[in-house]
C-alpha cells in the first residue's frame, strides 16, 4: 500500500504545497497533478461537483503521483465517509470552532476502534494501489486529516483542538477568519489584527507540536509562510491561474480595458 508522502512531510517538519481545484476540469486537475504540487484540493463546500465527478478526479490525481484531498462542506460523517470512499487521500474540514466538531471530524476519517467510519466501497484501495483489505488495516496510518480554524471561536479553543490524536494538521482560510472577526457594526478587522489572529494560530501549532498552513495568494507568500512554521500551504487555485494569465494577457491586449479579477482564491 503506498504512504501518504504529504502525512510524511509534516511528521519530518517539512513544508508541503498545494493549490485548490475550483474548477472541477479534469484536464486542468490532470495538468496540476503532474506540476509538482504535493496535494491537490478539490473544493467541495463552494464547488458544485457530483459524487462521480470527484471520484475521477481524486483517481486521476493519484495515478498522476501527486495527493488528492477534499475539502468537505463540513465535518460531518456523511460527507467524511463519502469522500474517502470516493478515493480522496486525506480531508480539509471547514468552520471546526470547538472540540466536539474536531472530535466528530477526526472519528469519521478512522475505522473502528479507533473512529466510527463505515467499512465498503473499493475506489479508496485503488488510489492506494492496495487491496480492501490492506486499506482496512492501514488507512487510519495515511489519511490526512486537516481541520480548519476560521473563527476568533476555533483561535480561542486552538490548544484543545489542535491536541487532539488525529489531527494532523491546522488550515486557515484567512477570507473567512476576516469576516468571522467582523464587529456588529459590519467593521472589518485591522490587517494587523487579522495578522495578530494568524499569529497565534502558528504559535499554539508550535506549543502543541500540530503543523499549521494558511491559503497563501501567491508563492512569494506561502514561502513566506513557510518561514514562519506553517508547513501545510495551499496557493491560489486553478481559477486563480488560469484568471491571473488571462487578465496579463489582456493587459498587453488591450491596456486601456480594466481587467476583472474573478477569482478569490
Amino acid at each position: 500500500m503506498k504512504t501518504n508522502p504529504v502525512k510524511e512531510k509534516l511528521r519530518n517538519g517539512q513544508p508541503s504545497f498545494g493549490t485548490w481545484l475550483s474548477l472541477g476540469n479534469l484536464v486542468a486537475s490532470r495538468v496540476l497533478a503532474r506540476m509538482g504540487f504535493d496535494w491537490l484540493t478539490l473544493d467541495i463546500e463552494h464547488g458544485a461537483f457530483d459524487w462521480s465527478q470527484a471520484t475521477t478526479l481524486f483517481a486521476a490525481i493519484a495515478d498522476a503521483g501527486c495527493v488528492p484531498l477534499a475539502r468537505v462542506p463540513e465535518g460531518s460523517h456523511h460527507y467524511i465517509k463519502r469522500v474517502l470512499d470516493a478515493g480522496a487521500m486525506g480531508i480539509v474540514v471547514p468552520m471546526v470552532d470547538t472540540v466536539e466538531q474536531a472530535q466528530t471530524a477526526i472519528a469519521a476519517a478512522k475505522y473502528p476502534p479507533t473512529g466510527n467510519r463505515s467499512v465498503g466501497g473499493g475506489m479508496h484501495s485503488l488510489n492506494f494501489g492496495t487491496t480492501a483489505g490492506e486499506y482496512y488495516e492501514r488507512a487510519n496510518d495515511e489519511i490526512l486529516v486537516v481541520l480548519q480554524t476560521e473563527s476568533p471561536q476555533g483561535v480561542e479553543n486552538a490548544e484543545a483542538i489542535y491536541s487532539l490524536p488525529g489531527c494532523d494538521a491546522i488550515f486557515i482560510g484567512p477570507n473567512d477568519l476576516r469576516f468571522q472577526m467582523r464587529a456588529a457594526d459590519g467593521a472589518f478587522p485591522t490587517a494587523e489584527e487579522h495578522e495578530a489572529m494568524v499569529q497565534r494560530v502558528i504559535e499554539v501549532g508550535k506549543q502543541v507540536g500540530t503543523p499549521t498552513g494558511i491559503h497563501a495568494m501567491d508563492p512569494a507568500s506561502a514561502l513566506e509562510r513557510a518561514e514562519q512554521g506553517m508547513q501545510f500551504l495551499a496557493v491560489g487555485s486553478d481559477l486563480r491561474m488560469m484568471t491571473f494569465k488571462a487578465q496579463e494577457i489582456m493587459s498587453e491586449l488591450a491596456p486601456a480595458e480594466e481587467a476583472k479579477d474573478l477569482a478569490r482564491y
